[in-house]
């Protein structure tokens, strides 16, 4: 263990790999909102935080258990289509708030292509909030959608209905057929703007 009058304790979220202050530092320095992103395996948070001396403060959160709660979201909330939807989300309440710019913080996530995190983002972006990216970094339509699992489950279907049963369970029982997974998120996604007064088009009314 390094010791000596020069050494210096690392911060304690330091010490717990939670926190890259170099990292945090640069995002601090632009002077703009954080969408900060977070995931576990069930589900994705984001949130709009502004830094304060005595400590982050934050603007807007959004869960996507209140997709499930407040709109009806019936699919799994750690995948990609329930990611775009809760970045959607954020964004339209950033901007009820008056937040129209801000920056990712996807803390010490790797920045992996099309990983969920960037669903987020693209959800937010899509919502009219100006945040910094490359849409290279977007997962494609079809995995934003869900089609992706429409056009797997409908495959395992044909070729092993039990496989398909204990691998879409959770979506059966609460009453959606994987297949049925695009219709679904255009459903959602159309009661999250209508919530927020925005047209078919994308525009407020």
């Amino acid at each position: 263990m390094a010791h000596g009058p020069r050494y210096r304790v690392p911060f304690r979220r330091r010490r717990e790999g939670r926190t890259n202050y170099h990292k945090r530092l640069r995002l601090l320095k632009s002077g703009k909102p954080r969408l900060v992103v977070r995931k576990s395996l069930n589900h994705h948070v984001a949130q709009i935080v502004v830094y304060d001396p005595r400590g982050d403060r934050t603007i807007v959160s959004a869960h996507t258990r209140e997709l499930v709660r407040d709109f009806g979201w019936k699919g799994h909330c750690g995948n990609t289509p329930s990611a775009y939807l809760l970045g959607l989300l954020i964004g339209y309440k950033a901007l009820k708030e008056g937040v129209k710019e801000a920056i990712l913080d996807i803390g010490l996530y790797p920045p992996t292509r099309g990983s969920s995190v960037f669903a987020v983002l693209k959800g937010a972006v899509d919502a009219g909030l100006n945040v910094p990216h490359s849409e290279e970094v977007f997962p494609d339509e079809d995995r934003i959608t869900g089609k992706h699992v429409s056009n797997y489950a409908s495959a395992l279907k044909e070729e092993d209905e039990g496989a398909y049963r204990r691998q879409f369970g959770g979506y059966l029982a609460r009453g959606l057929p994987p297949e049925n997974l695009p219709a679904h998120f255009e459903e959602v996604k159309s009661k999250i703007e209508a919530a927020f007064g925005v047209n078919s088009e994308g525009e407020g009314e």
